[in-house]
C-alpha cells in the first residue's frame, strides 16, 4: 500500500524516527541534541531511513534482495508514493521539503549494493570511494537540510563523512571478518603477507593488522581536522551539532589508540560522560568560531572520491535519473538473483 506524501513530517512518523535513532545510532543521537529543531527533525528522518537501509543489507540473509527492495522504496519516495511505513513517509516528506537531489540517496544505495556484492577494495582510494557513498552522501544531505549548497562547505562535509566511515571500518575489523567482510585495503594485506581468506577465517590482532587499523585512524584524523574548516561556513545554529558529531566519532579513534589499535579482541566504545564532555566542547568551539576568521583549508580541493557528491548537492534539484554506475551495479545484482533462482530451481527439479 502507498500513500501520497506531503512536505510536513507527521508527528507519529517523527516520533518513530526519533525512537529508531535513539536505539540504533547512539553517536548521532547524542550529536543531534545540539542541532536546531528545524534541522534536527528532518535529520532524524534522514538518519532513520539510512539506518533502515543499512540494517536491511547488514542483517538480512538475502542482501541482494534487500538492496533491490530499497531501490524500489527509493523509487516510490521520489515518485511521491512512499511505502505506507513511518520511515518511508518521513523520508519522503523530507526529500520534498528540501528538494533533496536524488543523486545523494542513490549514492548511498550504490554503496549498499557494493556491500551486497561482497566487494573488496584494492587501495585506500577504493575504500574512500565506498566511504563517499555510505557516509559522505549523508553528510552532503545534511548540508542540504541546513540550507548550505556552497561547494567548499560541501567538500569539507564530505571529508567528515569519509573520516567517520574510516573510523567505523577501523573499529569493526574483527566483527567484519567474522562476517567474511574486509574493508582494509587489500594491498595493505598483501604488503603484510596476509592472505585475505585466511584472515577472515581466523582474524587475529597481529602487529601488522594493528598497524593497518592505526593507518586508518590516522587518515581519519587528518580528515577530521580538515573538516573543521567547513563548520564555520554552516549556519551558526547548526555548528554545535556538527562539531559534536566530529568529536564523538573521532573519540572512537582515541579509544582504539588506547586499546593498541586492537579492534579484534574487543570493540571500542565511548562512555556517556565522554559524549557529554564532547558536547560541551562543541558548544564552546562553536562560540569561538563566530569571531575567528575562516581557515584557508575551507578552500582545499574536494577529495576526488567525493567530487560527484559535491557537484550534485551544489547543483540542487531532485534530478530523477539514476547514474550509469548505479544502474550497472543494480543490473549485476539482478543478474546474480536470477542466476541463484535458476540454480535453486535446477536443484529442486534435478536439472544440472
Amino acid at each position: 500500500m502507498s500513500v501520497r506524501r506531503s512536505s510536513a513530517i507527521a508527528p507519529d512518523d517523527m516520533a518513530h524516527c526519533r525512537e529508531a535513532i535513539r536505539h540504533g545510532s547512539l553517536s548521532f543521537h547524542a550529536a543531534s541534541k545540539l542541532l536546531p529543531a528545524h534541522v534536527r527533525d528532518p535529520a532524524l528522518a534522514l538518519y532513520a531511513f539510512c539506518r533502515l537501509a543499512d540494517d536491511e543489507v547488514d542483517l538480512k540473509a538475502d542482501k541482494v534482495g534487500s538492496v533491490l527492495r530499497l531501490r524500489d522504496r527509493l523509487d516510490a519516495v521520489y515518485a511521491g508514493r512512499p511505502e505506507n511505513a513511518p520511515t518511508d513517509r518521513a523520508f519522503a516528506a523530507m526529500t520534498e521539503q528540501f528538494e533533496m537531489p536524488r543523486a545523494l540517496p542513490d549514492a548511498l544505495l550504490e554503496g549498499l549494493a557494493w556491500d551486497a556484492d561482497a566487494r573488496r577494495y584494492e587501495t585506500l582510494s577504493g575504500v574512500m570511494d565506498y566511504s563517499a557513498r555510505v557516509a559522505s552522501a549523508v553528510g552532503a544531505m545534511m548540508c542540504v537540510l541546513m540550507g548550505t549548497r556552497d561547494a567548499d562547505a560541501l567538500a569539507r562535509a564530505c571529508d567528515l563523512g569519509v573520516a567517520m566511515q574510516l573510523t567505523n571500518i577501523a573499529r569493526d575489523v574483527g566483527e567484519d571478518a567474522l562476517e567474511r567482510r574486509i574493508y582494509l585495503p587489500l594491498e595493505w594485506l598483501e604488503e603484510a603477507g596476509i592472505d585475505p581468506e585466511a584472515f577472515v577465517s581466523d582474524p587475529r590482532p597481529t602487529k601488522a593488522v594493528r598497524m593497518m587499523v592505526r593507518r586508518l585512524v590516522m587518515e581519519a584524523n587528518r580528515l577530521y581536522m580538515r573538516s573543521e574548516a567547513g563548520v564555520g561556513a554552516l549556519p551558526r545554529s547548526c555548528r554545535p551539532g556538527i562539531y559534536a558529531a566530529r568529536f564523538i566519532y573521532a573519540g572512537i579513534g582515541g579509544q582504539l589508540r588506547q586499546m593498541g589499535y586492537d579492534s579484534i579482541s574487543a570493540r571500542a566504545r565511548t562512555s556517556k560522560w565522554q559524549k557529554i564532555g564532547w558536547l560541551g566542547q562543541s558548544v564552546l568551539l562553536s562560540g569561538a568560531s563566530m569571531v575567528m576568521p575562516r581557515s584557508a583549508v575551507l578552500y582545499a580541493k574536494p577529495l576526488q572520491e567525493v567530487q560527484f557528491l559535491v557537484d550534485a548537492a551544489a547543483r540542487g534539484g531532485p534530478v530523477a535519473s539514476r547514474s550509469d554506475a548505479l544502474i550497472s551495479v543494480l543490473s549485476t545484482l539482478e543478474q546474480h538473483r536470477r542466476n541463484e533462482r535458476a540454480r535453486l530451481t535446477g536443484q529442486r527439479t534435478g536439472v544440472t
